[in-house]
């Protein structure tokens, strides 16, 4: 965890080093013809570049007379046997500085562990923050050491000693960039506390570690401690705040002599019991009031060699994992949400292909060739079914099996894999004259596979990556692909001590399918080919396949002083689709970014760090039309007394869409300004808070939106923990998008002005009775109303007078009829409908609750005992009353799913 807790700062680029070792001909070759390609363009790169501290190194010894006892105490013999390594140096908030307090460690090994002792001094034993948190929680005081076996100084696995016995652990990936915490290895852990301050005991099976099978092993490790209360980090190998990079800064373990990794194999089955109860439906079948189920599954971990892990889960379970967050999403694009099942989330850095990984931020940045919420995701059918019948819909895909190949080799070559089948899915109808399936879902197979390349010691990274997702399509399920394919190459170049660097990434796709899938494929919201003043693409109705390309390419400094920039450029071609495996919301467009930083990293004046930063956004069509014009300036800073300060401002000028009409022309939209001013006060305190306030208006007065929100956190004891955080948004916009319809053979773009207001809550409780057993809470009420009237339609969508685009209806023009719910239009008066359209008013109302009590009776061994409840309702008559409008919704009767589940891990 490099990064302090509760710093909020700019994303700032970090690429790491390795240590070349030898591999075969063809890959030397391949490596040598890449050094000295680019040695031409960079020669000073090719030189090896050094810290701007000397490397540091710790010798190790075997366990003798005999490993320690893991209980906090260091009064075994075998700490005898080695020396203390000290010197830690201050790294936040003062770099380079003499610790408050002062640490100390040493490190032992036999053939099957890692032995780790730390001293963590301190003349206030009283003061030291003893708080309790479940795994990976890195509450309070705590020492961590992370460990690059591989000795890549690129990745690394990191062990957090909490001074309460809470671990820790992280698998770091990208020199630093990543840190994944859902990496959960076996390790044990003792603490204790005495008159000079408190210790630690580590003991970390080699199993769980990867390293190279060499006669002598060559780590890199770093040490680190987190002193509370004074929010301090010190280091055992310094490092510099200008220095980009994590892993490649780090000290070296040296003297481990002929251990051998071990063939790991791990398995861990478990046992779901489920029930759930609802509001029961009079003569539906399917919705009797209550259900349950007993299922099984497994989970594996293999060592297939000393260099690659092959995970497997069979009937995977993901019952624990909170639901994500309630939105109405009124755009045309999907909403992109976190990953939170633990299977997809550790080590996903490694089959990881962003397009454009712009540090401005921006739609395009979130385009990846793969997204793993698309795997067991919701049935694309749905059934059609009549009066008097009753069906059971699936609400996600099973995911029969996936497995996941990672590991590294010596020569520096990153491996990742993954291969996932889910089942067909039916929906069953039943019906009086008897029951039917519906299949909602095909078979399905999803393959990625990564492969990553480092050369001249880490300065030059190439990768590639592909995808692909195979249907088998049944009778009505013809609009979906039956065939999608994704391909990608990247590159990395740093040179002047990794201060400077170049990347690029392209990437080509291809989907295949019937001629509905691709039509619906031109017609869907990434590129509406039907745009009738599209001149350069069109629908083909008897395309059978879809191709297209994409790419970026970055140059920046990310290092070595106070100013750091990043500027490059990114494309998406028409007729790129990537959806089924990946994520993308929009093709057609080519993206111009630029950002600039000046930091100040170390304290000054009254303040802790502070940072700057520049953006700018340009985006064209394929067509050559200027979209958008966007640019921002924002700033963040930290005090002494460790409250936090930001805020920033964005101007958009006016643009063009080509998505506003949802396939009709484009529009022109009018520019506007957002701001936003946050803070939060010191979060070492047992009660402490955040406030946001974003606002923006629209040039034309089209558009204005405020939002308010708080998030607020008390600790009224060690063991607990209680988070609320509440907020409130209200929008007006004169031209939210309401239908599309036609009249007399030309069509109706309609748009209305809507009133908008949400509230949205999440509570969250969080209490750890022991390290090993823990109680969480999440609940979540929201409520979002619109109400929209100033009906009109799009008259000029391209005008150059705002008020000129569009045409407010007269009040004779359009009537509704509350019986069917129906606007009426009569656009000639002539007394006769020419078009109707729904009523777009809305009032959505949603809870989502769980409470998980987590027991982890034994290494690797948990008992999860769970309770979920779900509330949903709407009512389009009703406008935003947050009172009643919360009673209304505790009112519905909710769905509670209780499940207790067990998993056994075993070591063969």
């Amino acid at each position: 965890m490099p990064v302090p807790a509760g710093v909020r700062c700019s994303t700032e680029r970090a690429s790491g080093s390795s240590r070349r070792h030898g591999s075969g001909p063809l890959l030397a070759g391949f490596q040598i013809l890449i050094a000295a390609l680019l040695l031409g363009i960079f020669p000073e790169a090719s030189r090896a570049q050094e810290s701007d501290h000397p490397r540091r190194s710790y010798v190790t010894h075997p366990v003798e007379p005999g490993p320690p006892r893991i209980d906090g105490h260091l009064n075994d013999a075998c700490w005898a046997t080695v020396e203390w390594a000290s010197e830690f140096v201050q790294w936040e908030p003062a770099e380079g500085q003499p610790p408050t307090h002062q640490t100390a460690f040493k490190i032992l090994y036999d053939s099957e562990n890692l032995y780790i002792a730390y001293r963590a001094y301190d003349t206030e034993p009283n003061a030291i923050a003893s708080l309790l948190s479940r795994r990976d929680g890195f509450p309070g005081d705590w020492v961590e050491i992370n460990i690059d076996s591989y000795h890549d100084r690129r990745t690394a696995y990191s062990f957090t000693s909490s001074v309460s016995g809470v671990r820790g652990d992280e698998f770091v990936s990208s020199d630093g960039d990543r840190w994944d915490s859902n990496w959960d290895p076996i390790w044990d852990l003792a603490t204790q506390v005495d008159s000079l301050g408190w210790t630690a005991e580590v003991r970390i099976p080699l199993s769980q570690l990867r390293f190279s099978d060499q006669p002598e092993q060559v780590w890199g490790i770093q040490v680190q401690r987190r002193l509370f209360r004074m929010e301090e980090r010190s280091l055992w190998q310094p490092k510099s705040k200008d220095e980009t990079g994590w892993v490649s800064r780090f000290g070296e373990l040296r003297g481990i002599r002929g251990i051998h990794a071990g063939r790991q194999v791990e398995i861990l089955p478990y046992t779901l019991a489920r029930g759930e109860r609802f509001e029961g439906i009079p003569g539906d079948p399917f919705r009797d009031g209550s259900d349950g189920d007993l299922q099984f599954g497994l989970d594996g971990k293999f060592g297939v060699t000393s260099n690659l892990t092959l995970d497997l889960t069979l009937n995977p379970d993901f019952g624990q994992v909170e639901a994500d967050p309630s939105e109405v999403n009124l755009t045309a694009f999907e909403t992109r949400f976190d990953e939170k099942r633990p299977f997809f989330i550790e080590g996903q850095s490694i089959l990881d292909l962003q397009l454009a990984p712009a540090i401005t931020g921006g739609a395009f940045t979130s385009d990846n060739l793969f997204y793993s919420r698309r795997i067991g995701r919701s049935p694309h059918g749905y059934p059609d079914f009549g009066a008097g019948e009753h069906a059971d819909i699936p609400g996600s895909t099973t995911i029969i099996a996936a497995s996941k190949l990672t590991g590294r080799t010596a020569g520096g070559l990153s491996i990742g894999a993954l291969e996932s089948v889910t089942a067909e899915e039916q929906a069953h109808i039943d019906a009086p004259g008897g029951q039917r399936d519906v299949t909602i879902e095909p078979l399905t197979n999803f393959f990625v596979g990564r492969l990553q390349q480092e050369a001249m010691g880490g300065n030059l990274r190439l990768g590639g990556m592909a995808t692909a997702v195979n249907r088998r399509l049944e009778p009505g399920l013809e609009s979906l692909h039956s065939a999608a394919y994704t391909g990608g190459l990247d590159f990395a170049r740093q040179w002047h001590n990794k201060y400077w660097y170049v990347e690029g990434t392209v990437a080509a796709s291809r989907v295949e399918g019937s001629p509905a899938a691709l039509i619906a494929t031109q017609r869907s919201s990434a590129r509406y080919f039907q745009r009738p003043d599209n001149d350069y693409e069109s629908v083909d109705t008897t395309r059978t396949s879809l191709s297209g390309h994409a790419g970026s390419v970055l140059f920046g400094r990310s290092g070595g002083n106070h100013w750091r920039f990043q500027t490059g450029a990114a494309w998406r071609s028409p007729g790129f689709e990537i959806n089924d495996a990946g994520f993308m919301q929009r093709a057609d467009e080519v993206n111009q970014f630029g950002w600039g930083s000046y930091a100040i990293r170390n304290p000054f004046a009254i303040f802790r760090r502070f940072q700057l930063n520049f953006n700018e956004w340009f985006d064209w069509d394929f067509g050559g039309t200027n979209l958008t014009k966007r640019a921002n300036t924002n700033f963040n800073l930290t005090f002494k007394t460790n409250w936090e300060l930001g805020g920033g401002t964005t101007r958009s000028w006016e643009g063009i869409s080509n998505t506003e009409l949802r396939g009709g022309p484009s529009f022109r939209v009018p520019g506007g300004w957002d701001t936003w001013i946050w803070t939060s006060s010191d979060q070492r305190r047992p009660v402490y808070a955040g406030f946001e306030y974003d606002w923006g208006i629209g040039d034309d007065d089209s558009w204005r939106y405020r939002t308010v929100s708080l998030d607020m956190t008390v600790r009224p004891s060690n063991a607990l923990r209680f988070t609320f955080s509440p907020s409130y948004s209200a929008t007006e916009d004169e031209l939210q998008y309401v239908s599309t319809t036609s009249n007399a053979g030309e069509s109706r773009y309609l748009f209305g002005r809507i009133d908008q207001e949400t509230f949205s809550l999440t509570v969250r409780l969080d209490y750890t009775l022991r390290p090993n057993l823990t109680l969480q809470f999440y609940g979540a009420p929201f409520v979002s109303a619109g109400d929209y009237n100033e009906f009109k339609r799009i008259t000029a969508p391209r005008a150059g007078q705002y008020e000129d685009r569009f045409r407010n209806f007269a009040a004779d023009e359009i009537h509704y009829d509350p019986l069917s719910g129906n606007y009426a239009v009569d656009e000639d008066r002539d007394g006769t409908t020419d078009y109707q359209f729904r009523r777009p008013d809305f009032n959505v109302r949603e809870f989502n609750a769980n409470m998980v009590v987590r027991w982890e009776f034994q290494p690797g061994s948990v008992v999860y005992a769970v309770w979920s409840q779900a509330r949903s309702d709407s009512d389009p008559t009703q406008t935003f009353a947050l009172r009643n409008d919360m009673r209304g919704l505790f009112d519905v009767q909710a769905h509670n799913v209780f499940l207790l589940k067990v998993s056994k891990w075993f070591a063969l």
